[in-house]
Parts: C-alpha cells; sequence; structure tokens
C-alpha cells in the first residue's frame, strides 16, 4: 500500500527547494540520494556545461529480479518562476500553496510518484524488471534536459514521463512537433514630425503581416501564436527595425510545414510589398509523436490503469514534453496524467488522492510488466 503521509511529507520537502531552470542543484543531490537508498545505481550527465546550468540529468538504474520489458520512468526537476519560498498548505485533501508562488507540482507530483512507487518495489520485495529513472533538468527552459541528452544512455525498451495535467489513468498516445519563427523586418529611419513619408516604418508593415498570420487553433492538430514584438526607438523616430517571435505546432508534419510556410511568406511578402526588408528563420524546436494503441508502451499503461480501478483514457496533447525528444530518439515513451491543475500559476493544486493514484498507477504499471 501506498503510504499517502510519507508521500505528502516528500512532496512538501521537495516543493520547498528552489529550482528555478538551470538551477537544479540542491533538489538534484536530493533525488540522488533518495536513488541511492533505494538500490539504484545512480549517475549525473554532462548537460550542465551544453545548457549553462549547474546541473545535469539525474539517471538511476535497478536490476530487475524478473523477466520483463525493461522500463523507463521520467519527470522533470525544474519549475516555472516564482518557485523560491514555496510554503506548500495541506487542506481539505488538497495541498497548494500560500497563494504567492507556484506550488510545484508541476512536476514534483511525478517525481514524488515515482519515489513512492519504487519503494513499495523494495519494501514488498516485488518482482519486477530492470528500471531506468530519469529526472531531467531544464524542461521549462525549451525540453533542454532531454534535447541535449546523450540518446546512448537511454537503456529502456519504453518508458512514461509523468507530466500532464488530468486525473492519474489519463495517457497522453500524441504530442506535436513545434517551429518557431523569428521574423525581422527592416525598414527606414525618418523623423516622424518632420519627414514621416521619408521613413518605411518597421512595426507597421510587420502588424500588417501579423493581421493576415493564420493563428490561434487552425484545427484540431496545428496552432499558431504570435508572442513576442520587439521593436522601436522612441515616438519621434519611424521605426527602422522590428523582432517578431511567433511559432506553430502541429500534431501533423505536413500541416506544420504548411502553417510555417504560410508565415515565412507572409512576413516575407508583407515586407517585399512595403519596400522593407525581411529575414525569416525557422527553428525547429521538437518533433511530433504519435503512439498507437497497441505499442507496448499504450497497452502495458492501460492494462495496469485497469488492474487498479483507473480508466485509461488515451488522448492527444498540444504541448510539448521530455517525451517528444524520447520518442525521438528511438524509446517510445507516452505521458502519464498525475492531477496537478492550474500550473505555471499561483494556484497551483494538486489533490492528495492524485498523488497517491499516481504512485500506485507507477506500481501498476511495474507489476504488470512482469505479468503481475
Amino acid at each position: 500500500m501506498v503510504d499517502e503521509q510519507r508521500m505528502i511529507n516528500e512532496f512538501c520537502q521537495l516543493v520547498r527547494i528552489k529550482c528555478s531552470t538551470g538551477a537544479e542543484r540542491e533538489v538534484a543531490d536530493v533525488v540522488k540520494a533518495k536513488l541511492s537508498a533505494l538500490g539504484f545505481e545512480v549517475f549525473e550527465d554532462d548537460v550542465a556545461g551544453k545548457i549553462n546550468g549547474n546541473c545535469g540529468n539525474v539517471f538511476g538504474y535497478l536490476r530487475g529480479n524478473a523477466a520483463a520489458p525493461v522500463l523507463m520512468f521520467s519527470a522533470h526537476l525544474d519549475s516555472v518562476e516564482p518557485c523560491g519560498d514555496i510554503e506548500p498548505e495541506v487542506k481539505g485533501g488538497r495541498i497548494s500553496s500560500r497563494g504567492d508562488t507556484i506550488l510545484g507540482a508541476d512536476d514534483k507530483a511525478g517525481v514524488v510518484g515515482i519515489l513512492e512507487a519504487l519503494r513499495l518495489l523494495r519494501e514488498k520485495d516485488l518482482p519486477h524488471g530492470d528500471i531506468q529513472v530519469i529526472f531531467t533538468v531544464a524542461e521549462e527552459g525549451g525540453l533542454n534536459g532531454s534535447k541535449f541528452i546523450d540518446r546512448s544512455l537511454l537503456k529502456a525498451d519504453f518508458g512514461y514521463v509523468l507530466d500532464a495535467g488530468g486525473s492519474p489513468g489519463k495517457i497522453i498516445d500524441a504530442a506535436p512537433g513545434q517551429n518557431n519563427i523569428t521574423a525581422i523586418i527592416r525598414g527606414k529611419t525618418a523623423h516622424a514630425g518632420f519627414a514621416p513619408e521619408e521613413g518605411i516604418n518597421a512595426i507597421a508593415v510587420a502588424s500588417k503581416a501579423i493581421t493576415q498570420l493564420k493563428q490561434g487553433r487552425i484545427d484540431a492538430e496545428t496552432t499558431a501564436n504570435v508572442g513576442i514584438i520587439k521593436g522601436g526607438q522612441a515616438t519621434n523616430i519611424v521605426p527602422d527595425y522590428v523582432e517578431v517571435i511567433s511559432e506553430a505546432r502541429s500534431r501533423s508534419a505536413a500541416k506544420l510545414e504548411s502553417q510555417t510556410k504560410h508565415m515565412v511568406d507572409t512576413f516575407e511578402q508583407v515586407a517585399a510589398a512595403a519596400g522593407a526588408r525581411s529575414e525569416v528563420k525557422v527553428r525547429r524546436m521538437y518533433d511530433a509523436y504519435v503512439l498507437t494503441a497497441d505499442m507496448p508502451v499504450v497497452a502495458l499503461a492501460k492494462k495496469a490503469a485497469q488492474s487498479i480501478g483507473l480508466t485509461p483514457v488515451l488522448e492527444p496533447t498540444g504541448g510539448g514534453s521530455d517525451a517528444n525528444f524520447f520518442n525521438t530518439y528511438g524509446m517510445p515513451s507516452a505521458v502519464l496524467a498525475i492531477g496537478m491543475s492550474k500550473v505555471h500559476t499561483t494556484e497551483e493544486y494538486i489533490e492528495v488522492a492524485d498523488l497517491v493514484k499516481t504512485a500506485e498507477f507507477v506500481a501498476a504499471i511495474i507489476r504488470a510488466s512482469v505479468g503481475a
């Protein structure tokens, strides 16, 4: 049985540790010690140097005592701001912060769910195959921990990333790829009062292009958003420079290519028509993935959910996670819901019951992998 109070205590311990993206050193040392105490071979990779952080991804490996696929369980160690001085409060079966910080259930609920399930294995001496645990860094900063991971270190046949909202039992079986589109528009300066007609207003050109973009929800698989605009010097100067940073996402590679081309072409064509110059760069952030119901990673999770009374629900998502890179690197990985709610806000919370169910779900997956 899951020890509910132990989970609450450990969750509160971990969220109290400041864990900004790129500065996960303290919490990483804590979880490394916890994995070692559970009998894992533990090491840290060299990602810190690749992302200018103070900590690498934490790896743990436990040898099995039964024939089974090698499983991987993962969660990320960093949190969005403000994540310092978090003071969790437990009231009425719900854990929240005192209201001036995030809570950090994203993703400490995943970390704690994994650790508690592993304790059950040890305490009950349950049969299991080899298990790999990866606690990543810099997920919130663009999935950089998993992006720069050495793929030769991924030892599992398939894995699970505990990092989604919704009730335990929900299994994310598809996620989009994302392109970053940065458009720089160069116009011509002039005095805005004396001779505005001699200038080419780069901001006005960019604004016209933005109004012609297909944005928001494009279709069930595809979205686009203009998120950042930077430019201008003063109100009395016709601006000759503006930078517009946008994104496009889709679970369809063809649709992502089409939407990205539309956005690039729009910026270029509108700029040219206005006599301005454009420089548009596209950067692939991560690739999409789609898992089918008959794949072992999905079938095992469904079987495990049903074994503990959860209703397995397969859903696609519009967001990226470390699973995007794990799948790209050849290790099929599904994202599991862990009950976190209102993440990235000071209203974030998690129900204790969902925290417990998360650990039970991980343990059930391990048991199901050996046919127990």
